[in-house]
């Protein structure tokens, strides 16, 4: 018996995983090239809707990391995230600075929830 789903799998990997309740996104990224804010309301909308269909929602979200290209995004980037979140069912979080894919992407966040 599979126990395991897994959401839009590729030859690489799985947007999502989904096993035991929880849920485990890859990284999400959004459109090359655009503003922090840009990207980063793009990644939470992905969130969203991977969520959705894996049976959750952001108030279920137990961590998040985040990865910037700079820290110097770090107030923008948190402007977006802090009209967004949660404030009744924070999650635990961590962000940092890191090299993405490519100069292009700013904003990065893989997310583990649980199901509803």
């Amino acid at each position: 018996m599979n126990d395991i789903t897994r959401l839009d799998p590729g030859a690489r990997m799985s947007q999502a995983v989904i096993h035991n309740g929880t849920v485990w996104l890859a990284g999400q990224v959004g459109a090359p090239g655009g503003s922090v804010t840009e990207q980063t309301r793009a990644v939470l909308a992905s969130v969203e809707a991977l969520l959705t269909r894996a049976g959750s929602d952001k108030s279920r979200i137990l961590s998040t990391t985040i990865w910037l290209a700079s820290m110097e995004d770090f107030a923008e980037m948190n402007a977006v995230w802090d009209a967004w979140v949660d404030p009744e069912n924070p999650p635990a979080r961590a962000c940092g600075e890191a090299r993405l894919a490519t100069p292009d992407y700013r904003v990065e966040m893989m997310v583990v929830a649980a199901q509803a």
